[in-house]
C-alpha cells in the first residue's frame, strides 16, 4: 500500500530490489553420545541427557572430566645383571582388550580434535558404570539419542562405545540413529563395524568374517543412505590412562622371575624399573574404534574443502596403524555388496604414506543415487539451509512477487555452490534448475489449499573412485 502524504515536500523510499539471501548452515557438528566421568559444573548445573556444546578438550574435562583408569595393566621387565649390576633393563606393557574399559569417550574425544574436529555436542548419557569393566546399556545410549531430535545444529551422529553393546544391541541402537536421520534429514551416522564374537580390535582377527556378522546380524536393510561404516579398528598413540596401585609388574632377572608387584610399590624401591614400566605403558597401543577420528576428517575436509569433497584419500592422525591388516582381494568385498549393498569403507595403511581413509561409500552402496557420503551430505547441506531460509516466507502471499523472490534466493546460492566446485556442469543450467509457479509446480488447488511447492534438481560431483588407464601398443608410423 503507498504511503499517505499529507505535508508538501521531497520524501524517499528504498525500494528492496535483491532476493534474500541463504545462509549455509554448518555441516560437521557431531554429537558424541556415550558415558562420561561427571556431568556437570557449577554454572550449568547437571548435564546428563543434555546435549552440550563445546570446542575443545579443555572444555571437555571442564564439564565432563577425563577418562576412567585402568585397572588390568601388565608389564614385564627383562632384567640382564652383571656382578649385581644392572646392564640391560627391558621392559614391555600390555592392556589386554578383553578387560579394559568399556568407556572411552575421552580417547574418542581426543582422536576427534587431533584429525581436525572442531565445535560439537557431548550427549552424557550416565556417569562411567560402577563396577570396572561393566557393559554399556543400549537403553541408556538410546537415551542419549533421543534428546537430539530437539537440537538442530549437529549433523553427525557418533556412538564411540558402541561396539562394546552386544551385536543385538548394536543393530537396534543404529537402526534407531538412521531413522531419526531419515526424520529430520539433516544429519548423518558415522558407525563403526561390530564383528559380534570377533574383535575388530584383535589383529589376528579375519576381517571378512567380522563383515560378514555385521551385514547379517549389526544392521537392517533401512535408510542406509544416512550412514557410512569403517573398519577396522585402529591403534592409536593415545596415553592409557591406568592406576598405579594395581598394575602389575613381572620383573625377570637373568632369566629367574619374581612374584608379581604393584607398579606403585616401585616408585621407592626401584625408581630406574618403575620409569621403564610407565614408559612401556606409555607405548602400548590404544585401540579405538575409527569413527572419532572420521568425524574430524569430516570436520576437517568440510572446513577445507567443502561438504562435496569425499572425505576418504585423507592421512589419519596420532594412529599407528590399523589393528587389521588385509589386502586388495579382501576390500574388494568389504567395498562392494552384492546382495544388500552393505559398503564398508576402509582403514588401510600404504608404504611411505601413512593410514588413510580408502573408502567414501555410504551403507547403500548399490544405490546409484546415495551410494557416496558427499553426495549424501551435500544434500543435507542444500536441503536445510534452503529450509531455513524459506521459512520467513511461510504465510507470505502464495503469488508470483512471492515465487520471483524464492526462486531468485536459491539460484543466488546455488550458483555460488557451482562456482565453488560442489555441482556439476560448464553452465549453471547445467548443474541445478530451480522451479516454482503455478503450471509449473502447483496447481490451482496447491493454493487454494496454501501450498508453495518448489523443486531443486542438482549435478552433484562424484568421487573419482576408479581411476583407469587404458594402454595399447601404437603402430610406428615414421
Amino acid at each position: 500500500m503507498a504511503t499517505l502524504y499529507k505535508t508538501p515536500g521531497v520524501y524517499i523510499e528504498e525500494i528492496p530490489k535483491f532476493p534474500p539471501s541463504i545462509a549455509p548452515v554448518e555441516t560437521a557438528i557431531p554429537a558424541f553420545i556415550g558415558y562420561t566421568e561427571k556431568a556437570d559444573d557449577q554454572t550449568p548445573g547437571d548435564l546428563t541427557l543434555k546435549p552440550t556444546r563445546i570446542s575443545s578438550l579443555v572444555e571437555y574435562e571442564k564439564y565432563f572430566g577425563g577418562p576412567q583408569k585402568e585397572e588390568v595393566v601388565n608389564v614385564a621387565v627383562e632384567e640382564t645383571q652383571e656382578g649385581g649390576v644392572t646392564v640391560a633393563l627391558k621392559a614391555t606393557a600390555t592392556v589386554p582388550e578383553g578387560t579394559r574399559s568399556k568407556h572411552i569417550m575421552y580417547y574418542a574425544l581426543q582422536l576427534f580434535f587431533a584429525n581436525g574436529g572442531g565445535p560439537c555436542y557431548i550427549v552424557s548419557v550416565a556417569p562411567y558404570l560402577g563396577t570396572f569393566g561393566s557393559v554399556p546399556a543400549q537403553s541408556d545410549l538410546k537415551n542419549g539419542l533421543d534428546t537430539l531430535v530437539k537440537k538442530d545444529e549437529p549433523t553427525l551422529i557418533v556412538f564411540p562405545e558402541a561396539q562394546s553393546l552386544t551385536i543385538g544391541n548394536f543393530k537396534l541402537l543404529l537402526d534407531e540413529a538412521l531413522a531419526q536421520c531419515a526424520e529430520l534429514k539433516d544429519r548423518f551416522v558415522i558407525m563403526d563395524v561390530h564383528g559380534d564374537t570377533i574383535s575388530m580390535s584383535d589383529p589376528n582377527a579375519n576381517l571378512l568374517n567380522a563383515i560378514g556378522k555385521f551385514r547379517n546380524q549389526g544392521i537392517t536393510i533401512k535408510n542406509l543412505k544416512y550412514g557410512a561404516a569403517y573398519a577396522p579398528n585402529i591403534d592409536t598413540v593415545l596415553d592409557f590412562a591406568y592406576d598405579e596401585t594395581k598394575a602389575d609388574v613381572v620383573i625377570t632377572t637373568n632369566g629367574v622371575a619374581a612374584p608379581a608387584v604393584k607398579l606403585d610399590t616401585l616408585k621407592a624401591s626401584n625408581n630406574r624399573v618403575y620409569e621403564q614400566a610407565k614408559a612401556a605403558i606409555g607405548d602400548a597401543a590404544c585401540r579405538m574404534p575409527p569413527s572419532p577420528a572420521m568425524a574430524g576428517i569430516y570436520a576437517a575436509v568440510d572446513n577445507s574443502r567443502g561438504v562435496w569433497k569425499a572425505p576418504a584419500n585423507i592421512g589419519v592422525s596420532a594412529v599407528i596403524q590399523p589393528s587389521i591388516d588385509f589386502s586388495n582381494v579382501e576390500q574388494d568385498q568389504m567395498n562392494v555388496d552384492p546382495v544388500a549393498g552393505l559398503s564398508i569403507n576402509a582403514i588401510r595403511a600404504f608404504t611411505g604414506k601413512g593410514t588413510l581413509v580408502w573408502g567414501a561409500r555410504t551403507l547403500a552402496g548399490n544405490d546409484n543415487e546415495w551410494r557416496y557420503v558427499n553426495v549424501r551430505r551435500l544434500f543435507n547441506f542444500i536441503e536445510e539451509s534452503c529450509k531455513k531460509a524459506t521459512e520467513p516466507f511461510v504465510f507470505e502471499p502464495n503469488d508470483a512477487n512471492t515465487w520471483v523472490r524464492v526462486q531468485g534466493m536459491v539460484e543466488n546460492f546455488l550458483s555460488v555452490l557451482w562456482r565453488q566446485g560442489a555441482l556439476q556442469g560448464v553452465k549453471p543450467e547445467h548443474a541445478y534448475f530451480v522451479a516454482v509457479g503455478l503450471g509449473k509446480t502447483m496447481t490451482a488447488l496447491d493454493i487454494l489449499e496454501g501450498r508453495m511447492i518448489i523443486e531443486v534438481g542438482l549435478a552433484a560431483v562424484r568421487p573419482a573412485e576408479f581411476i583407469i588407464f587404458r594402454f595399447s601398443h601404437k603402430m610406428a608410423e615414421s
